[in-house]
């Protein structure tokens, strides 16, 4: 870090990280649906895996460190009529868990919303600090 960071700093980087895992979720939910003729093309659900950015004693946001695929295993139907299916007629859905992707956007939306309300707080305070001087 060249500079240290202040509370903008870590609620902008923290949002960030949130968009991050909102377009993760989002892209979870797009594909749920999704069938693949092989297992390894199935699609998995995607994950960000985060870090601690530490900029000094007691000081530390957070980072993207990567996008993992994984979780639920894709699940193979029959459906001998699809195009997709092999010659068992089997194809392979994604490994999506729509009630668990719902409830990872809710709270992904709520870790958003609370570094906003940061944003906000941090602003008026210095704002109000600001005005102590006239």
């Amino acid at each position: 870090m060249d500079r240290p960071l202040s509370v903008f700093d870590i609620a902008g980087r923290a949002m960030s990280a949130q968009l991050v895992r909102l377009n993760a979720n989002a892209s979870n939910l797009a594909n749920a649906g999704t069938v693949s003729g092989t297992r390894e093309g199935a699609y998995r659900a995607i994950r960000p895996v985060f870090r601690t950015v530490e900029a000094g004693p007691g000081v530390a946001t957070v980072g993207v460190d990567r996008v993992v695929a994984g979780g639920i295993e894709p699940t193979r139907r029959h459906a001998p009529d699809h195009p997709l299916a092999d010659a068992d007629g089997y194809v392979w859905e994604a490994g999506v868990d729509h009630a668990a992707e719902l409830i990872e956007m809710v709270e992904t939306a709520r870790q958003y919303q609370n570094n906003v309300q940061v944003l906000q707080t941090a602003k008026t305070l210095t704002l109000d600090t600001l005005r102590l001087g006239q």
